[in-house]
């Protein structure tokens, strides 16, 4: 447990208070990085969570102020003891990411350990491949590419790493093709690790060969969906894939593939505030803390003052909104967004405040997500076109009440009866107005119907 007593790789990254800490203490400051990724198996003692302490901090050039190119990073820290971690094994590195309790942030928080051992598998002859969600299509999600322009090494490094834990022969960066200097700085840190001899043949002297490539896609949303992505990578039209098999058993050109998010690569818990706030901004902060908390503290407060505020969507657009009765006491961890029927999603906070008119608002998420659609299932194709039609007339409240309860119905038999989660995506913003601003659209109706009566 030696290594892990310092800033070492970016997957295996404790808290900095195991640094120095003796190996007997090890396990009482695993709980820290437990909190911080928000495990369900452990229960910490501690009840208050944030503010992070500087000295805590993965990313120390996440706004860009420091060098990220090789001799920055490293003096900040990254490829520290990397060959040690790698000779460890593939089985070292999975217990201690299990043990550490990381889920995917991607926005399904599916542990992580789970998900990398499904690939270990008898050998059958196939070469295994790491895959990198880097297509952050999710309004209001700004995170990973934060990680890629200010900080690239961590997700080489973390490549590298979760690749020896599956077994991979290479990882494949599909990054958002709009990203230009994202995908250029990281081109140019995997050159720089290259000529280090970090990765490639004998990566890190370790006898590992691995080699990390760079893709740009083009551009659609729907290539966030791991097979979608798969499909795109291999040079087809970015449409979901029918599961089984998974990809970890026939991923990309047909071999056992693990899709994982930019941030659970690079281990960074992150948080983008947007919309009505003082200050939008992307942050490092420890898991299940307070959202209010988090937006006062982060983004200077809600424009106009707490409470101004009207709602808050607290995972990226796809999760339902949450008023501000609840804003007051939720904490931002995924149990307790899932507790008030929402979701942390991507931990994308878009904030809403009273100016904001929040029918029209869901209803251009709802107008993205039908462009956005690759049309393969009926549910989505045909359902996110009648979503939008009733919404455009909620806005102006040219409707009839009973119309409420028959979107809602709508937005059911999309949800979970398509092949990828788009549907699903489409379906709970509306179902969050419904459940928390149904008055606001019977008001409007109300009115709506009182003109159309005066001017007959």
């Amino acid at each position: 447990m030696n290594i892990l007593r310092r800033n070492m790789a970016s997957l295996c990254r404790l808290s900095p208070l195991c640094r120095n800490a003796a190996p007997q203490q090890l396990p009482n400051q695993l709980s820290v990085f437990i909190a911080r990724t928000n495990t369900t198996e452990a229960k910490p003692a501690k009840t208050k969570y944030g503010p992070m302490k500087d000295e805590d901090r993965i990313f120390t050039n996440l706004y860009g102020r420091h060098d990220w190119g090789i001799k920055g990073a490293k003096a900040r820290g990254d490829w520290y003891k990397t060959k040690e971690i790698i000779l460890k094994g593939h089985e070292w590195i999975l217990k201690e990411i299990t043990t550490s309790g990381l889920r995917g942030r991607g926005g399904a928080g599916f542990p992580t350990g789970m998900k990398w051992g499904f690939m270990n598998k008898p050998d059958d002859g196939r070469p295994k491949y790491l895959v990198v969600n880097a297509d952050e299509g999710e309004p209001g999600t700004c995170k990973d590419r934060e990680i890629m322009r200010h900080d690239p090494h961590k997700l080489v490094e973390g490549c590298l790493v979760a690749g020896r834990s599956m077994g991979a022969r290479a990882a494949y960066i599909y990054i958002r093709g709009e990203f230009y200097n994202e995908a250029s700085n990281l081109q140019i840190a995997i050159n720089e690790a290259y000529k280090d001899g970090l990765i490639g043949k004998n990566a890190c002297g370790s006898g590992y060969d691995f080699d990390v490539y760079v893709h740009r896609g083009a551009g659609a949303y729907i290539c966030g969906e791991e097979t979608s992505l798969i499909e795109s990578l291999e040079g087809k039209a970015g449409k979901p894939r029918l599961k089984p098999p998974f990809p970890a058993d026939v991923g990309v050109f047909g071999c056992p593939t693990t899709v994982a998010n930019v941030e659970t690569v690079a281990v960074a818990p992150l948080f983008n505030i947007s919309g009505h706030v003082n200050n939008p901004t992307t942050v490092e902060e420890e898991m299940s803390i307070p959202l209010r908390e988090l937006i006062e503290r982060h983004a200077g407060g809600v424009i106009g003052g707490w409470d101004n505020l009207l709602a808050v969507i607290p995972g990226g657009s796809s999760v339902p909104l949450i008023p501000k009765s609840i804003c007051d006491d939720v904490m931002m961890d995924f149990d307790a967004l899932i507790q008030v029927q929402s979701g942390l999603g991507t931990a994308a906070i878009i904030v809403m405040n009273k100016s904001a008119d929040v029918v029209r608002c869901i209803a251009r998420l709802i107008e993205f997500y039908k462009h956005e659609s690759c049309g393969q299932c009926t549910p989505c194709r045909e359902g996110t076109g009648w979503m939008l039609k009733i919404m455009n007339r909620f806005i102006t409240g040219n409707a009839r009440p009973d119309e409420i309860d028959m979107l809602y119905e709508l937005s059911k038999q999309i949800e979970g009866h398509t092949i990828c989660a788009l549907g699903d995506g489409a379906a709970w913003p509306v179902q969050g107005l419904i459940r928390h601003f149904r008055p606001e659209l019977e008001r409007r109706m109300k009115e709506h119907e009182q003109k159309q009566a005066a001017r007959a």
